[in-house]
Formats: structure tokens, C-alpha cells, sequence
């Protein structure tokens, strides 16, 4: 059995999912430090709901809209 082995997410190198590799899923502890440091810059982040609705009216654009199957669009459900 090769075992499972991920991609570091910071060098893209290939490591070993095991206990053996203590800084998991990254490859070294200085992979782990350069991506919580982007984490903490904000390069890097989770965007939240004013990213994605920029006016705050809650509203998705009509682009945003589910098709139903006749064709016609309708405002997404919430």
C-alpha cells in the first residue's frame, strides 16, 4: 500500500498524510507559517455575505437568478 499523499497548500509539494508528518497538510512548519501569515494579512480569506451583496439589499442580481425549467427566471429561494 503508497498511503495517501496530499499537496503542501502553500509549495505544492507532495507529503504523506501520516502521524509521521507532524505539520500536516502543509509540509514544514515554515508552509504552515507563510499561509497563517496570509491568513492574517487578509490576502488570504473566507468572503462574507457583504462581498457577495454589495448594495446590502439581500437581493442577487437577476443574473443570480434560478431558471425553472420553462424558461422563465424567478428570485433565488432563501
Amino acid at each position: 500500500m503508497t498511503g495517501i499523499r496530499v499537496s503542501c497548500p502553500t509549495c505544492g509539494a507532495s507529503i504523506p498524510w501520516t502521524p509521521a508528518s507532524p505539520w500536516r497538510p502543509f509540509c514544514s512548519k515554515r508552509c504552515r507559517l507563510i499561509d497563517l501569515g496570509e491568513w492574517l494579512d487578509e490576502s488570504r480569506r473566507i468572503p462574507d455575505a457583504a462581498d457577495e451583496d454589495p448594495d446590502g439589499s439581500g437581493d442577487k442580481p437577476p443574473e443570480a437568478w434560478e431558471e425553472e425549467p420553462h424558461g422563465n427566471t424567478r428570485p433565488p429561494s432563501n
